[in-house]
């Protein structure tokens, strides 16, 4: 388990609401309003279409849309009232002041913990509420309040073809405590887990959601506040012909127009996205769509996993303040720990065997 030291708090990544539709009797009495003026995107002094900033991409809305939604792509306005409604409500009740002379507390029922909160540590070692910042609005995208991040018809993982191997979890199972370097690069203090940098590039659901672009005329670097990382995209330049894979992958980039289309390869085991990494092609594609707001959008390709390509997308506000030390080093202070009680743990199940296996011989 990891801790930030310093947590910059991200803006709420939700687009100013619609305005509600005006009534029939105000038409006759009022001109017809103006259109809004496209909005037009800044330039840099070397003529690039203007990306650059702090960025947050923090949000209520997930990845993968719930299966009780179906194909529904947007929620009601009912809902999206609830969701950010519940959001507030969730960071007053984790900000009461807790009483230190008071008895232990049951556990709080797992079914009023989102889903991420209790992986991350449960009855314990999981965060006070104050330390978390997942987002407190629905993801808009192009105002419309998604339902989920993928863009997919029903806003989930497509099918795989057979014989694809399978999406791996959190970890690789009880094996995966057999050397430290099996350990996730997020739980290492490596790269930031949750798939915050990419790519495609996602929220975590707890913290750090926040992000700052600069632009050269050679290069776009994304700097991660999560897990203190920077993606160097290289543009109008040509991907590595070897079979050598840095972290992020090897990304090249150029402008179509106001839009910067990044194309990554070469992206590591260690970084697969949904159990693809060999063969996986990601195309990102950044857009400025208003003064605090960038769209995101993404594509991957593998034909050996998929039967043609899929993404999803959503957009980045503006983040409060700048980034920090993300102070993390690889192995935490838990890592030792860990790999004792898997050896503690093999320990009792060969002795628990032996003395099955004495006990079988002595009748």
């Amino acid at each position: 388990m990891k801790r930030a030291l310093i947590l910059a708090l991200a803006a709420a990544v939700c687009a100013a609401p619609l305005a509600a539709p005006m009534a029939a009797w105000a038409a006759d009495t009022k001109a017809p309003a103006k259109a809004a003026a496209p909005f037009k995107t800044p330039r840099l002094k070397d003529g690039q279409p203007d990306l650059e900033g702090y960025w947050a991409n923090a949000t209520l809305t997930p990845m993968i849309r719930p299966a009780s939604f179906g194909t529904r792509g947007v929620y009601t306005p009912e809902e999206v009232k609830k969701l950010e409604g519940a959001a507030v409500q969730e960071v007053a009740d984790g900000n009461k002041p807790t009483d230190p002379n008071a008895p232990a507390a049951a556990p709080p029922n797992p079914a009023n913990i989102r889903p991420e909160f209790a992986a991350a540590g449960g009855d314990v070692g999981g965060y006070n509420r104050g330390w978390l910042d997942p987002g407190a609005s629905v993801m808009r995208v192009g105002g419309e309040p998604r339902t989920s991040l993928l863009t997919t018809p029903n806003g989930q993982f497509p099918p795989r073809k057979a014989g694809a191997p399978a999406q791996q979890g959190f970890g690789r199972g009880m094996g995966s405590f057999d050397n430290a370097e099996n350990r996730s690069l997020g739980e290492r203090c490596i790269i930031g887990f949750g798939r915050n940098g990419g790519p495609p590039m996602f929220p975590n659901g707890f913290y750090n959601n926040d992000y700052r672009i600069l632009q050269t005329p050679d290069a776009v670097t994304i700097q991660v506040e999560m897990n203190h990382d920077t993606r160097v995209i290289r543009l109008n330049s040509k991907h590595r012909q070897d079979d050598v894979r840095p972290y992020f992958g090897d990304s090249i980039g150029w402008w179509e127009g106001d839009t910067l289309v990044v194309e990554t390869t070469n992206i590591p085991q260690a970084q697969n996205f949904a159990g693809s990494w060999k063969n996986l092609k990601v195309t990102e594609r950044f857009t400025r769509v208003g003064k605090d707001r960038l769209r995101y959008a993404f594509v991957v390709d593998d034909s050996t996993m998929w039967d043609k390509p899929w993404g999803g997308e959503y957009e980045f506000g503006p983040m409060t303040g700048i980034i920090y030390e993300y102070a993390c080093h690889e192995g935490n202070y838990a890592l030792p720990g860990m790999l004792g009680g898997a050896r503690h743990q093999e320990q009792d199940a060969a002795a628990a065997a032996k003395k099955a296996s004495s006990a079988g011989g002595a009748q």
